[in-house]
């Protein structure tokens, strides 16, 4: 049997007008970030989401309530990874549970996981399982460290697999300290757009030849990919220099330093020779310019310490608002450590779209953070509240073609909730 998912009702497709993927059908069944990130890019792109979610929920569902991250009433990380998807709760430990997913994989277009490779073909989920009900299906897999290999079945967040195996979290650290954690999320959102990225390909491909396939991506992979330049060198043979602490930068016109008011910023002169002269006028220190010892880049680097101990006392002198005119109007490319408090009134966020609206009924002025893409003539759809568990499990499974007693004995037997 196969079947198209229907659209919806009246009210669903008003507060979500159909966008560059409306019609292609997603069953995530992934847990986490990575995997239901990619999903909710797709979803925002106007696609047909279902979070497939074992009974008691995806887990992801408690992270909110971790000691030690922010407290709301609002569960915020499952908003961010789920919204505008619809849940059900299917149990795919069980053979009625395959059974169920295979019906719905007959109508999918993409199917999204992060089982290790063993765990799937356990289950009976595998790419070869599903692609047997399917050949159109675009199968999905995100992993903690690839799909073989010695470690293929281990499990991996991304503070391990993305920031501490990559180097990352290695490479950052300051001269004798400790290494330091990431922020939640912070590799499982760079690795969703890869999977992304190959969904899409994927799609295209199939577009083509009419075929689906698998598409599949690591957090290990994502974390060597975003510490390439390091990795590369590495694989060269590159000599690394020993790191320096800040007052003595290779480079003191690419450095960290901090204002009158506490607040660190970045100056990035990287054509020193063109900007060093625009610069020293515009903090008003044009002697330095006289001074032999910052004559060329090669003296400015040889004396680094001498210029930084000057630009420290200058800049302490003025508050960061007041450097901020300065830098902008010499046109010297500069930015502020932002505090996260800094991030929620960033006017240019907002602007250019990064942080949007979100609808959310009773909840007026929430926002949220956008999908990081922009397409001409082809709106992201409004942003809306995620779903409650197995929300949507009887409108999925009737859409599917189940009849009302299929549906009851199905939750009898607890494969669906």
């Amino acid at each position: 049997m196969c079947f198209r998912w229907q659209d919806g009702d009246a009210v669903h497709r008003a507060m979500n007008p159909p966008g560059i993927l409306h019609g292609i059908r997603v069953l995530d069944a992934a847990s986490w970030v990575a995997g239901p990130a990619a999903a909710t890019l797709m979803s925002d792109f106007g696609a047909e989401v279902v979070k497939i979610e074992p009974p008691g929920g995806d887990s992801y569902r408690a992270f909110a309530n971790t000691p030690g991250v922010p407290q709301s009433d609002l569960n915020y990380p499952w908003l961010l990874s789920s919204r505008g998807k619809k849940s059900i709760v299917l149990d795919l430990s069980v053979p009625d549970g395959r059974e169920v997913l295979i019906r719905l994989v007959r109508g999918a277009d993409v199917f999204i996981a992060n089982y290790p490779p063993a765990r799937a073909r356990k289950l009976g989920i595998s790419y070869r399982d599903l692609a047997a009900a399917n050949p159109r299906l675009v199968y999905a897999s995100i992993t903690g460290y690839g799909e073989t290999g010695p470690e293929a079945d281990k499990l991996g967040f991304d503070i391990n697999a993305w920031w501490a195996r990559s180097g990352l979290m290695d490479m950052v650290r300051a001269i004798d300290a400790l290494p330091s954690g990431s922020a939640p999320g912070m590799g499982d959102h760079p690795t969703a757009m890869a999977l992304f990225a190959g969904i899409m390909m994927a799609l295209f491909r199939r577009e083509r030849t009419g075929r689906g396939s698998r598409v599949s991506t690591s957090l290990l992979a994502n974390g060597l990919w975003a510490n390439g330049i390091f990795v590369q060198a590495l694989l060269v043979g590159a000599a690394f220099q020993p790191k320096r602490p800040r007052e003595h930068a290779r480079n003191p016109l690419a450095n960290l330093y901090r204002s009158r008011d506490g607040r660190w910023f970045l100056l990035t002169v990287t054509r020193d020779d063109r900007e060093w002269p625009s610069l020293a006028h515009g903090i008003g220190r044009p002697e330095l310019l006289d001074d032999p010892r910052f004559a060329t880049r090669e003296s400015r680097r040889e004396h680094a310490a001498a210029l930084v101990a000057i630009l420290d006392e200058t800049f302490a002198s003025r508050e960061w608002s007041e450097w901020r005119e300065v830098l902008a109007a010499g046109r010297i490319t500069s930015g502020p450590v932002a505090r996260l408090a800094d991030v929620s009134d960033d006017a240019q966020a907002r602007a250019a779209g990064a942080i949007v609206p979100l609808q959310s009924e009773g909840r007026p002025g929430l926002a949220t953070v956008a999908s990081p893409i922009a397409i001409s003539e082809t709106a992201q759809r409004p942003p809306s509240a995620a779903p409650a568990i197995g929300e949507h499990t009887d409108e999925v499974l009737r859409a599917a073609g189940y009849d009302a007693d299929e549906i009851a004995a199905l939750r009898s037997r607890r494969v669906i909730g």
